[in-house]
């Protein structure tokens, strides 16, 4: 379930080989770029991968790594095709690639669905401690350092003229992707990220748990559907009703948006908008019983829980 994979070898991982002079022989559409402090820095391709060389590294990015190795990015990467895509991209640039950093990290996984993506990403809403960034494109989770995107896989297929697969053609392509671009170790809890740790079987466990957790942890809304047969007093009645208001705004994020909005005009004093916003949080956290699961949301829940059982 490995995507895009950043490697950064230096001179100091690897004795004895001159990047400079070696490295560039190994790659197509070579370049040379010199800069105002003298250093001289190669560029060249491999496949689909962007390759850099200078006199103390070698950089290897912006390429998917899945696609580079099983052809397209719509599989799933195994952690024995991602241990195998390493030995090979070892020996291709002749370099120890089990021991470069990885600087970029990208956990992915494309998902065939009953609808259309919308559909989908209009359940996701908060997630703690990000910033919530619905785009044309698909949604998208901003933290520190990490982001996650949900978007049509097929749609961006498109955009790109590059062709479905069969097995995906004329099909709702949902795609979940955690993206890991600054303090890898740090934010993964390891000493290091290499090469070698991606296909490290713990590792490689963890890091999809912590894919599958993220998702689970975004507030699911939108996906109200209310349980008529539950309503056996007025107070169920009144929940229900700030229920139903809450979805007619759409989901929480919209309605505690607008509540924020109230408050700037001057129509909610500070008080009065923590209240609505208590409410509105105690409703969406009290409605077991009271809603029944979106048909929607259920499935995907299935379909994440299930992406992470089989890692080989």
């Amino acid at each position: 379930m490995f995507d895009t994979v950043n490697f950064k070898l230096t001179a100091a991982d690897v004795e004895g080989v001159s990047f400079i002079e070696e490295t560039p022989c190994y790659l197509a559409d070579v370049g040379t770029h010199q800069y105002s402090n003298g250093e001289i820095v190669i560029t060249g391709k491999l496949a689909g991968l962007s390759v850099t060389a200078s006199s103390w590294q070698v950089k290897v990015k912006d390429g998917s790594l899945c696609k580079w190795y099983l052809g397209d990015n719509f599989k799933s990467m195994g952690r024995g095709d991602v241990q195998r895509a390493v030995e090979r991209l070892s020996d291709e640039l002749h370099l120890p690639m089990n021991l470069a950093t990885v600087t970029r990290l990208d956990v992915a996984c494309n998902f065939i669905t009953q609808y259309p993506t919308e559909v989908y990403i209009n359940h996701l809403g908060v997630l703690a401690y990000a910033k919530r960034l619905l785009q044309p494109s698909g949604l998208y989770y901003q933290k520190r350092d990490e982001r996650l995107c949900f978007y049509d896989k097929n749609r961006e297929q498109r955009a790109r003229g590059e062709p479905l697969p069969d097995l995906y053609r004329d099909r709702n392509v949902l795609r979940y992707e955690q993206r890991y671009t600054h303090r890898l170790a740090s934010v993964l809890g390891v000493p290091a990220v290499t090469g070698a740790t991606l296909y490290d079987e713990r590792f490689y466990i963890a890091v999809l748990n912590r894919w599958r957790d993220t998702y689970n942890a975004i507030r699911k809304i939108n996906d109200i559907q209310l349980n008529f047969q539950a309503m056996k007093t007025k107070q169920q009645l009144y929940r229900q009703g700030v229920l139903s208001l809450i979805e007619r705004a759409g989901g929480e994020v919209e309605f505690i948006a607008q509540i924020a909005e109230a408050q700037k005009r001057g129509e909610l004093t500070a008080k009065q908008a923590h209240d609505l916003r208590q409410a509105v949080k105690q409703a969406c956290q009290e409605r077991e019983g009271l809603t029944v699961k979106s048909e929607a949301i259920d499935e995907l829940n299935k379909k994440i829980a299930e992406a992470v059982r089989f890692y080989r």
